[in-house]
C-alpha cells in the first residue's frame, strides 16, 4: 500500500510542476494547491499506513498509530487552504487591473522596446 501512495503522490507532485511552469496564473495556483496535497499524501506515507488502530497510545494498548503525521498533515491543510485561497484573490485582482492571467503580458514593455 505504501509503493501504490507513494506513486500517487509522485504523479500529483509531477502533475504540479507542469502545472506551476504554466503561464497562466489559474494554473499555476492549480499546480501550488497539487503540490501540497502531494506533500500532505508523502507525509502521511512516511508516518506509516497502520489500518484498525486508534492515535492514542494508552496504558493498555497492543497497537497504536503515530499521531504526529496527521497532527502536521492536518495543521499544513489549513495552512495549504489559506495560501491558495490568498492566491486567487491576487490573481482575480490583477486580472481584474490588467485584464489577463498570462504571466508573460503582465510583466510590461521592456525599456529596449
Amino acid at each position: 500500500m505504501e509503493i501504490l501512495m507513494s506513486i500517487v503522490a509522485g504523479l500529483l507532485v509531477a502533475a504540479a510542476v507542469y502545472l506551476i511552469l504554466s503561464k497562466s496564473l489559474l494554473r499555476i495556483i492549480i499546480g501550488t494547491a497539487l503540490l501540497s496535497h502531494g506533500v500532505h499524501l508523502m507525509l502521511f506515507t512516511m508516518g506509516g499506513l497502520q489500518k484498525g488502530a486508534a492515535p492514542l497510545l494508552g496504558l493498555k494498548a497492543e497497537s497504536y498509530t503515530d499521531p504526529l503525521p496527521q497532527a502536521l498533515i492536518l495543521t499544513a491543510i489549513v495552512i495549504a487552504f489559506g495560501v491558495t485561497s490568498f492566491f486567487l484573490v491576487v490573481a482575480y485582482r490583477a486580472y481584474q487591473e490588467l485584464g489577463t492571467d498570462n504571466v508573460e503580458e503582465m510583466r510590461g514593455q521592456d525599456a529596449d522596446d
